[in-house]
């Protein structure tokens, strides 16, 4: 599925340099696509929020396998076969690559641009046990029981059905398997100095998101969604990632309310940000489970 300058809908909806080693791509890159069991068109009111602009993407491309998918690491071993479903600009995926190398990794994400940078990344790093397609979260292109582990990284909170996302999660997870997912808090996010302006900022990106489909909260109801797809052992837990320079994110959302005609709320982030003691800190909430 392809993505517009108008509505950049998303399936999705992806430190040092990623250490790896050259490997031949295995068979989790040649598994063909099955009939899709779901339709492969998103909802019309699903929108991605942050878009696809180049400081939304170099955003996301500093996230790295060793800090955003630390909590699934300890169930990757060599030879597994994974699919990182959105994978965006592809470094979380590289990391995952790395843990499981001669496995195959395939990274999946409704943004084309998205999945070029991850190729080039993998194609300069030497990488050869991973691949990136263009599919829908909603329609993966894999056959059924096809995969060792399943991996999604601020994916879900981007969904107007989620619940198909993880049905098609359990579809491809070989019995066994083990899924890992991990989306933002929005309500315990922790901002300091406080003020009624910026709490009013971030209330109304949440607002934003949630009228382009998504769900803010959706990290309080990762548990849930995955023992409702018939995920079993689900395990829940939570942290604060503090980003050293406040601006960063602030400018990030900042971009987004702008394009939606939110400039006040806008330049107030971006005037918080400029405070010396500014800190922004985002919680995350992460799930592991079993399919049984």
């Amino acid at each position: 599925m392809t993505e517009d300058a108008g509505q950049r809908r998303r399936g999705r909806h992806s430190a040092a340099p990623v250490k790896t080693s050259r490997h031949s791509a295995p068979a989790l890159a040649q598994v063909p696509a099955p009939q899709p069991q779901l339709p492969q068109q998103q909802r019309s009111d699903e929108r991605y929020t942050p878009g696809l602009a180049s400081r939304a993407v170099a955003f996301m491309a500093g996230r790295r396998a060793e800090t955003h998918a630390r909590f699934f690491l300890p169930h990757l071993a060599p030879g597994l076969n994974v699919l990182d479903l959105g994978c965006g600009p592809g470094t979380i995926t590289l990391g995952l690559a790395a843990a499981v190398a001669p496995g195959a990794v395939l990274g999946i994400d409704a943004g084309s641009e998205q999945l070029e940078l991850g190729q080039r990344a993998a194609t300069a790093e030497g990488v050869t046990n991973v691949r990136f397609d263009q599919a829908s979260a909603y329609a993966v292109p894999l056959a059924n029981d096809s995969v060792d582990r399943v991996f999604s990284h601020a994916l879900l909170e981007h969904l107007a059905e989620p619940e198909r996302a993880m049905a098609e999660a359990y579809r491809v997870l070989a019995p066994g398997g083990v899924i890992g997912v991990c989306c933002p808090a929005w309500d315990g996010f922790l901002l300091a100095p406080g003020s009624e302006e910026v709490d009013a900022a971030i209330a109304r990106y949440r607002k934003l998101q949630a009228a382009n489909g998504g769900d803010p909260l959706i990290g309080r109801r990762l548990g849930t969604l995955l023992g409702g797809a018939g995920f079993t052992q689900v395990r829940l837990d939570a942290r604060y990632e503090r980003y050293v320079d406040a601006y960063r994110i602030s400018e990030y959302l900042a971009e987004q309310l702008d394009t939606e005609g939110e400039s006040s709320h806008a330049d107030t982030l971006r005037q918080w940000a400029t405070q010396p003691a500014a800190m922004f800190a985002q919680a995350w909430v992460s799930a592991t489970a079993r399919k049984p």
